[in-house]
């Protein structure tokens, strides 16, 4: 089972044991459990739950496990014959997180050839 996940304005493909990378938690502290509500589409086998825009009641559990900078980025500016040159880096901000579980509601129906029609009418 797999879901994608709205975290932060950016979607990411969710497995429950996996570990993501996401954009920086600055509230968040290694060993705490953050949940995740915004879940665009549930995948359980053949069974595909789609939201319109979320799956209601769906979310995913994660816990914090380290914040991470990624590879440094060079920023090298330079104007011929001014004299004029800069050299700047610049280090992107993670956070590290394990998926514990996908959370799915009872009561969710999962999409159907007919419903797909349906929508599309």
């Amino acid at each position: 089972m797999y879901a994608i996940v709205d975290i932060a304005g950016k979607q990411f493909r969710v497995e429950e044991g996996r570990y993501l990378y996401i954009p920086y938690h600055e509230q968040a502290q290694p060993g705490d459990e953050l949940v995740f509500d915004r879940v665009l589409l549930v995948v359980d086998g053949e069974q595909v739950y789609l939201g319109r825009p979320v799956v209601e009641g769906a979310a995913v559990k994660t816990r914090v496990l380290e914040h991470v900078k990624a590879d440094k980025v060079i920023v090298f500016k330079k104007k011929r014959r001014k004299r004029y040159k800069v050299k700047r880096g610049h280090r992107q901000r993670y956070t590290k997180v394990q998926i514990e579980a996908l959370t799915l509601p009872e009561n969710v129906q999962p999409l159907t050839v007919e419903a797909t029609e349906q929508a599309t009418a």
